[in-house]
């Protein structure tokens, strides 16, 4: 079986993996990092969203092996210990998720628009967001808090 090594959330990590695992898989079944959720496998929802080299990818149709010597970064190492991330705290704040499935995907979609643009528009997110679905929020706090997490990570206010 072939084996993969890269870097998740700061730390090297590798295993063995089947040619055909995806990395959704990997990070959730082999690392325990289940904050990145699966929701179509079809690339469809963008639940799985994670960052592969600073890049917002779907997880549920990049293979494991394909990230080999990635830096990876997912929900769960936005975090700086018991302090959010600012656009954690925006979807916090603004009451940016209902039953919390789509969240985490939701979250690294915005930080990876806010690593591009510190200032998105309305029209810039919620097109930026066609490749994510929620089916509980109707999505207008969800773009309120991605806007809001943008500012925050620019250091606006």
């Amino acid at each position: 079986m072939p084996s993969v090594s890269m870097t998740v959330n700061g730390k090297p990590v590798s295993g063995e993996v089947e040619g055909r695992t995806l990395l959704v898989q990997f990070l959730r079944e082999h690392l325990g990092l289940t904050g990145t959720h699966v929701g179509c496998d079809t690339t469809q929802c963008g639940a799985c969203t994670v960052h592969v080299n600073g890049e917002a990818v779907k997880s549920c149709t990049f293979l494991a092996l394909m990230a080999e010597g990635a830096e990876i970064s997912t929900v769960e190492g936005l975090a700086n210990g018991e302090e959010l991330h600012p656009m954690q705290e925006a979807f916090r704040q603004n009451h940016g998720l209902q039953c919390g499935f789509c969240t985490p995907g939701m979250i690294m979609s915005g930080v990876a628009l806010a690593n591009r643009n510190g200032a998105p528009s309305e029209h810039e997110v919620r097109e930026w967001l066609e490749g994510n679905l929620c089916r509980c929020t109707g999505y207008h706090n969800i773009v309120k808090s991605i806007m809001a997490g943008a500012r925050a990570m620019s250091g606006q206010s």
